[in-house]
């Protein structure tokens, strides 16, 4: 896993803010009407607050990026020498920071007296609470990482069951199609045909690896391609009916979508010159409805499950949405949203 850091911007608000909180008892002391008008006091204050609030500001940055970012850039090594070394840098950074800041206030608030052990105390608790911000910060980073990880695994998981679904499908229709161009050779309008939409098709095949969602308009011209083909092999023992509005072609969808529902039908009911298979595809609600007659083959057929499972991990992926699947003893609806 790639290193990241935690922002800059985010660290330096976070230095702005403590340092201004810290303060905050200065600010109501400035205030004060017993001060108001001793005009030499207010001047010392402010001096006095501005050299705190930048010292802090400044000290609050070293700390967030040491614990949140800096630590984390080094190779790692036992967890006993980290802890010695991280206690050595913090102290080193604490002394020094009080030693430049009372040598500061020195130089620019004058004589004013100041409690040193207060400030010794006081900015030892803010060390600790940058300490603790700094090591929620990393977490944070080391949390969103760990999503982004596993959400890149789960893409590519989404993708590679789409590549397998794929090449279990176009091998076997291949050779199906194939040889229902051989009993076409002879009729070269409807071998030309058929070779046209047979290349359309594997062509948008071959290119839906590097697309994700596509327009419903171009799904459905392959679609309409693929349905040549399957009509050719079965004749009219199989009709697929589409009946959508030129409305909703500008609506995404997860690529191949509709032709692993419609070769899923296909694939798993019975087709014959008595019992001819159906299909009808639809808007409803928007929703895409893809339905068809149900009656499963007599002949064992693996499941359905594997493309209708990737269709509804595509779209929980690519659209935050899920597939609606309805069956019943005499049909098979599958419904597609659109929005």
């Amino acid at each position: 896993m790639a290193f990241r850091k935690v922002n800059k911007s985010v660290i330096v608000s976070i230095s702005l803010i403590i340092s201004v909180l810290l303060n905050f008892p200065r600010y109501i002391e400035l205030f004060k009407a017993s001060r108001i008008y001793e005009n030499q006091g207010v001047l010392v204050s402010l001096k006095e607050i501005g050299v705190k609030l930048l010292f802090l500001f400044i000290a609050s940055i070293l700390v967030l990026q040491l614990n949140a970012n800096w630590r984390y850039r080094f190779k790692k090594v036992s967890l006993l020498v980290e802890i010695i070394i991280t206690i050595l840098i913090h102290i080193i950074i604490y002394f020094c920071f009080i030693k430049f800041f009372l040598i500061a206030y020195a130089l620019i608030v004058g004589n004013k007296p100041i409690e040193v052990g207060f400030i010794y105390f006081g900015y030892g608790i803010a060390f600790l609470i940058l300490f603790f911000i700094a090591k929620i910060l990393r977490y944070q980073v080391i949390h969103n990482e760990v999503l982004l990880e596993k959400e890149v695994l789960r893409r590519r998981s989404i993708q590679n069951e789409l590549m397998a679904l794929k090449n279990q499908i176009n091998p076997h229709f291949l050779f199906n199609s194939l040889n229902s161009l051989n009993s076409l050779i002879r009729e070269n309008e409807k071998a030309t045909m058929f070779v046209n939409n047979l290349s359309f098709m594997y062509r948008y095949i071959l290119q839906s690896g590097d697309t994700e969602m596509v327009t419903l308009e171009k799904e459905l011209e392959f679609l309409q391609s693929y349905i040549y083909l399957i009509e050719v092999r079965y004749r009219d023992r199989v009709r697929v009916t589409i009946n959508i509005d030129e409305k909703w072609f500008t609506y995404t969808i997860p690529i191949l979508s509709l032709q692993l529902l419609v070769e899923n039908a296909v694939k798993h009911n019975e087709i014959s010159e008595e019992c001819p298979l159906y299909i009808n595809i639809y808007i409803k609600e928007d929703y895409l409805v893809i339905e068809n007659r149900f009656k499963p083959r007599r002949t064992l057929v693996s499941s359905t499950r594997k493309s209708l499972e990737n269709i509804n991990k595509r779209y929980s992926l690519l659209k935050d949405k899920r597939i609606v699947i309805n069956k019943t003893k005499e049909k098979f609806t599958v419904k597609l949203p659109l929005n």
